[in-house]
């Protein structure tokens, strides 16, 4: 899978600015680690039987009542079905408002002229092999992303991530899934740098052997 290797710690590799798409079993765990420090990874959800059903910030920050998600709390579909879970999670600081940054970010924010395709692109390419087309592709769950708000003003920051190396957040699939998982390609949003993100995932129940 492009993008994608085996890590030092046996984890899997997401090299940076890439994206990989793979499933998940209900019962499933996957820990999405940040090796290095300071690096995103957008994780995007499906109902792997029902692939219109899909992780809603609306719906999720709507029952939260807080936009800062953490141990214990649910990642709803746009059904008001919970998704995924979060079980453990040694940063506590993460994004649900921000889009995945695409070539269109770094066009208007950035003025690249020639931009990166960005994690939506990347989550575009990673997910057409289940079915998925680019429109279908919600607002990311933004792992390690860091966005303060000025609860005065409304003002929207992005600040450098609070994730040190070897932080790690883990969900726990509570129905069959299609995942989509990035290194965040955007700048900002990394502290100026690119860097791989790390994910492991830790079956409800080992297949068989013989």
């Amino acid at each position: 899978m492009e993008g994608l290797a085996e890590a030092a710690d046996g984890a899997c590799e997401i090299a940076p600015r890439s994206g990989v798409a793979f499933t998940l079993d209900r019962g499933d765990r996957l820990t999405v680690i940040d090796p290095r420090g300071e690096q995103v990874a957008d994780l995007v959800a499906y109902n792997r039987h029902d692939l219109d059903e899909v992780i809603s910030s609306g719906r999720t920050l709507d029952y939260a009542s807080r936009i800062y998600l953490t141990t214990g709390d649910p990642l709803y579909s746009n059904r008001s079905n919970v998704l995924l879970r979060i079980v453990e999670d040694t940063v506590g600081r993460h994004d649900f408002l921000l889009t995945p940054c695409s070539a269109d970010t770094f066009r208007i924010i950035y003025g690249d002229t020639q931009p990166h395709r960005g994690c939506f692109g990347n989550l575009a390419a990673a997910l057409e092999p289940y079915g998925i087309a680019p429109d279908r592709i919600p607002v990311a769950f933004n792992c390690f992303m860091n966005v303060p708000i000025d609860g005065t003003t409304g003002a929207i920051t992005v600040a450098p991530p609070l994730s040190k190396a070897g932080d790690r957040i883990v969900f726990e699939a509570e129905a069959d899934l299609v995942i989509g998982l990035t290194a965040c390609s955007a700048l900002q949003s990394n502290n100026g740098s690119f860097k791989p993100i790390h994910y492991r995932v830790d079956r409800a129940t080992p297949p068989s052997r013989g």
